[in-house]
């Protein structure tokens, strides 16, 4: 596979790290947050702007783009890039997560899914070997196998179950990925197993065997807390292998990113910050701001007094305030702008503290003094 990591920078304190991921595509700086453009575009923002926030790669869902408009055209329209206007690099999840989100509607067996379509109630059927299929198609640099991801209350009975099914298509997705793979893309292994150590050190240890380039850690942030996944990550994360890219699927507020970051991990996505801006709040360094709430009416001050971004450089909080109580889409689109700035400029100051070693003073202050309420 094409992937090469190359660690530039490590905290002597804490297990984070200043890295290169190096692709034919170009080279991709970590740790980095993937902006999430589940249907193809990042909802609210246009791909020219990803570039100023300092976002050199984004997030699409195989799952949607198989289903509509289909991953056929999506290739036969040039591939993902050209599909989505975008000229960096691109990782596809495989959708496994959505699968197993219609609880009600689909069903599980060694060989794959069957589910039906939330858009039209049509039944599909996808195993891992079609989910390679689709990527390889879509041509997104970065792409996922299927896996079974378990709730977080799930009994350990099921959790097992995942496990080894996760293995098992991990297996056959790395084997079909050597067959058709494209020549640019890098296939992740992904590991489960929930909230159980053993379960979880299994699981990755079974990953890491297989030989994948890049490994993710599935199945968190889906309702335990983050204590409890603080204290797995610990745990799991030392064994995973220092020379190749860590991948925390799902998660990013900033406190957990700056954590995580912390224990070691290196890539991030999450819905967070375009999601809170489609539903009028602001992330900002004191906190999050629901510009709906009367007291911003006439408040002439921009959304976050510490923030350089365009929309805090030119609007004030009455004027977004205004049009989100019109539920104008402006308004929606500028909270979208900010919010993405903010996660730029943090995952942009994290790389600076570790390449100036002192990411563990960044980390302490960020702990005592700039953790943010409410995200």
């Amino acid at each position: 596979m094409t992937l090469q990591f190359e660690i530039l920078a490590q905290c002597s304190e804490t297990g984070a790290r200043l890295g290169k991921i190096k692709t034919p595509r170009g080279d991709f700086l970590t740790p980095f947050f993937m902006p999430v453009g589940t249907m193809g575009a990042v909802k609210a923002m246009h791909p020219r702007d990803f570039t100023e926030h300092g976002f050199d790669v984004i997030l699409s869902n195989a799952f949607h783009l198989y289903l509509r408009p289909g991953h056929e055209i999506v290739r036969d329209v040039g591939g993902i890039h050209k599909f989505m206007g975008f000229d960096g690099g691109i990782l596809t999840d495989s959708g496994g997560y959505q699968v197993f989100s219609l609880s009600d509607y689909r069903v599980v067996n060694d060989d794959g899914v069957k589910f039906k379509s939330p858009i039209d109630g049509s039944e599909h059927f996808v195993s891992p070997k079609k989910v390679i299929e689709i990527q390889t198609a879509l041509g997104a640099d970065f792409i996922m196998p299927l896996d079974e991801c378990p709730s977080s209350v799930a009994a350990k009975p099921d959790v097992e179950q995942a496990v080894r099914r996760t293995h098992l298509w991990a297996s056959e997705s790395l084997d079909e990925f050597k067959r058709i793979g494209g020549e640019h893309q890098s296939l992740f292994g992904i590991a489960q197993g929930g909230v159980y150590k053993d379960l979880r050190k299994q699981s990755l240890n079974g990953i890491i065997d297989l030989g994948f380039p890049s490994l993710a850690l599935g199945g968190f942030a889906v309702g335990e807390d983050q204590n409890q996944m603080l204290d797995i990550l610990a745990d799991i994360i030392p064994l995973m292998p220092e020379t190749k890219p860590r991948y925390l699927m799902g998660l990013g507020y900033p406190g957990d990113i700056v954590k995580t970051v912390a224990l070691g991990i290196d890539m991030f996505d999450c819905v967070a910050p375009t999601r809170l801006g489609r539903t009028a709040s602001a992330i900002t360094s004191s906190g999050r701001l629901n510009m709906k709430n009367a007291q911003y009416k006439e408040d002439v001050r921009p959304l976050d007094e510490n923030c350089d971004c365009y929309v805090c450089r030119t609007y004030t909080r009455a004027l977004i305030s205004h049009l989100t109580k019109q539920d104008n889409i402006s308004g929606l689109i500028l909270l979208t702008y900010h919010n993405l700035a903010f996660y730029g400029h943090l995952m942009m100051a994290i790389r600076k503290a570790l390449r100036e070693n002192r990411f563990a003073g960044f980390y302490r202050d960020y702990l005592k003094n700039v953790l943010i309420p409410g995200v």
